[in-house]
């Protein structure tokens, strides 16, 4: 009896030390960057990114900012701070032990916002038109703000049209879904999403019927630095009437033709007619390792297509924005090719009149709930789980992490350390995956 008692003993403390072994600390502050004071009274999130993205810890920020949370398990984390209905993320990586969180005011109406891309690629096969719209947006208020309303980026959509997917990204964070909501006027949409401080993109992919031509009117609401229409060449772009577009040769893909309308006004026309059929490239990376501004081969005398040091290419400045952006995650044009057998499961467009309940709890922030949840109106299908809902995430934790590196955010050792971590993971998870089908 002594000695059951003895190893009964021994297998507690055994249990308590791994227990402890487990234990670590977390540490960390939130900063409010419109006011340079302290986060006070901010809520934060700790959410576990290992067992399907579960609410780890919950707490709020003292007086000075900080904050700590007691993790569990030595896996990859998020944490989340909540200020005035709006959420700011920063990513923990295993080892992690303190997190910097900047959050700033928000207001319905901010100045200092300008829409400095808006990129449209086009394909067309049979009898399906194939768009993928990139936005990329600038907030650079002062003091910093971030604009948050119930139709805080608006543009049009054609008519017909069926939405294959959306998402939005905050500069250095990961793509979520985000659907993007009708307004009151016809084919008029809105993404419910916040306009943090720095850049942020959208991008939405949709497809609709097609005879062989197209008319398409984009009427931007805002004024572009670069309004930019990608097609292949084997199909013709024609500009509409009152309409300025020059054409330009597209970087490491020379079935493509870019045409581009520079320094353009809100509500100025920028219609155009397309015909034929044809598909675009899958992304070529080669140059991936550019961000905007950076200067490429390609740029210089003899360097391929691309156009002489002393006329400088416009489309230079927002390459990145087209070869990267979303490519990864979407896909773009391949994305189309592999789905278009499944067009008709995809979720419908949303439809109108949107209740003012979703209308506030998106305005609440509520569009990012988890890492990559959908805004409101996007209907979640019905095979999701939480173990795939982790895939996502980890798949864009791992392509920011690939961005951080190649844009030298991030050194050899902590990109090596963190996408150990995130492979780790990521194994675990597909193999969960495996065991249900």
């Amino acid at each position: 009896m002594r000695l059951l008692k003895r190893i009964a003993a021994i297998l507690w403390v055994w249990l308590l030390l791994g227990t402890l072994a487990f234990a670590a600390t977390l540490a960390g502050t939130v900063k409010n960057g419109t006011t340079n004071k302290p986060g006070a009274g901010d809520e934060v999130v700790l959410l576990s990114l290992g067992q399907g993205m579960e609410e780890a810890g919950r707490t709020k920020a003292d007086a000075k900012g900080n904050f700590s949370f007691t993790m569990k398990e030595d896996g990859p984390h998020l944490v989340r701070a909540i200020h005035q209905g709006v959420t700011y993320h920063r990513m923990a990586p295993p080892g992690t032990t303190s997190v910097e969180l900047t959050v700033y005011d928000a207001g319905k109406k901010v100045d200092g916002l300008s829409v400095t891309a808006d990129v449209m690629r086009i394909q067309a096969e049979s009898n399906q038109l194939e768009v993928v719209r990139l936005f990329v947006v600038n907030n650079q208020s002062s003091p910093p703000r971030t604009q948050m309303n119930d139709h805080n980026f608006e543009f049009y959509l054609p008519e017909r049209v069926q939405i294959d997917q959306s998402m939005a990204m905050t500069s250095g964070g990961q793509p979520i879904n985000s659907a993007p909501v009708p307004q009151g006027e016809k084919n008029r949409y809105a993404f419910l999403f916040p306009l943090r401080p720095g850049e942020t993109q959208f991008q939405v992919a949709y497809h609709l019927p097609y005879s062989g031509e197209a008319t398409l009117d984009p009427k931007s609401l805002y004024a572009l630095e670069h309004f930019v229409v990608m097609v292949p060449k084997s199909m013709q772009f024609k500009p509409g009437p009152g309409t300025t577009f020059e054409a330009k040769p597209y970087p490491n893909q020379p079935d493509t033709q870019a045409e581009v309308a520079a320094g353009t006004q809100a509500g100025q026309t920028l219609s155009f007619k397309i015909s034929g059929t044809g598909t675009l490239q899958a992304e070529n990376q080669g140059g991936a390792g550019e961000g905007p501004g950076a200067q490429s081969s390609e740029a210089r005398p003899g360097g391929g297509l691309g156009p002489p040091i002393d006329a400088p290419d416009p489309l230079q400045k927002y390459r990145w924005y087209i070869l990267g952006g979303f490519a990864a995650v979407l896909a773009l044009g391949a994305f189309f090719i592999a789905n278009r057998q499944k067009a008709a499961a995809h979720a419908p467009v949303p439809a109108a009149g949107a209740s003012a309940a979703r209308r506030a709890r998106a305005a609440a922030g509520s569009e990012i709930d988890s890492p990559i949840s959908e805004a409101p109106h996007a209907p979640r299908p019905a095979t999701a789980s939480r173990s795939s809902l982790l895939l996502e995430a980890l798949k864009e934790e791992l392509f920011q992490l690939e961005l951080d590196r190649k844009q030298g955010r991030i050194t050899s050792e902590e990109y090596a350390k963190t996408k150990a971590a995130l492979d780790q993971t990521l194994d675990h998870a597909l193999k969960r995956e495996s065991q249900k089908v």
